[in-house]
């Protein structure tokens, strides 16, 4: 039998989450972020105390892509990317219209061309193609506007290569994990769910920030 999670490798584990077997991998890397593991389930208990190779290798890769996505940012655009991370990773879009990494992108870069257009002195908003990606515009704009709000040009354009470099990223992730449509948001989920940001203030608290700690999280 196949995975029906990966699609490629054989289901070797009963997951009782999803009433279904699946592969180790999937098990392993998707565990509480697509998976909703019920807290007997032995693999998690399992892998809480003796985390196995190919999860210590995930979550190296994990922190290893957020470190270079904010290498050469400043404080405030460290800032600017953990807050979109974080919402991003809290997003609840309407039923049965869930986002993908595509939309990620689309949204990103949509977001930075209007942003680069303020920039010059010129109001005109970019659309990104697809409805999803709409809606995470919409979603977002405020948080970056009142972010920015009194810093002028030079905010809009630390912010747009924020978004420029979240949709490089996004799909330099998607392209690593062609059979994952949502590997950069599988991928921000790990990340947050550890170092317990996924479930800190919500999208326009004023502690929102408070994710730039994840920055400094190593496994």
């Amino acid at each position: 039998m196949i995975c029906p999670l990966c699609g490629t490798r054989r289901a070797r584990r009963s997951c009782p989450a999803l009433g279904k077997q699946i592969c180790a991998v999937c098990c392993g890397t998707k565990r509480l972020v697509q998976i909703q593991c019920p807290a007997d389930c032995a693999y998690l208990a399992s892998a809480r105390e003796h985390p196995a190779a190919v999860v210590v290798r995930q979550q190296h890769r994990d922190v290893s892509c957020v470190a270079q996505s904010i290498r050469d940012f400043s404080d405030r655009q460290s800032d600017l990317f953990f807050l979109i991370a974080t919402t991003l990773v809290a997003y609840k879009p309407p039923e049965l219209q869930p986002i993908i990494d595509d939309d990620v992108a689309d949204g990103m870069d949509a977001m930075a061309g209007t942003l680069e257009t303020a920039a010059r002195g010129v109001i005109y908003d970019h659309r990104p193609a697809s409805l999803p990606a709409e809606r995470l515009v919409v979603m977002l704009k405020p948080l970056v506007e009142e972010s920015g709000r009194g810093l002028g040009s030079s905010f809009e354009r630390e912010a747009a290569a924020v978004m420029r470099r979240i949709a490089d990223v996004t799909r330099e992730t998607r392209a690593a994990d062609p059979t994952n449509r949502r590997a950069f948001l599988d991928m921000l989920a790990r990340v947050l769910t550890r170092t317990g940001a996924k479930d800190g203030p919500g999208p326009g608290s004023e502690e929102a920030p408070a994710a730039e700690a994840s920055r400094l999280i190593v496994p």
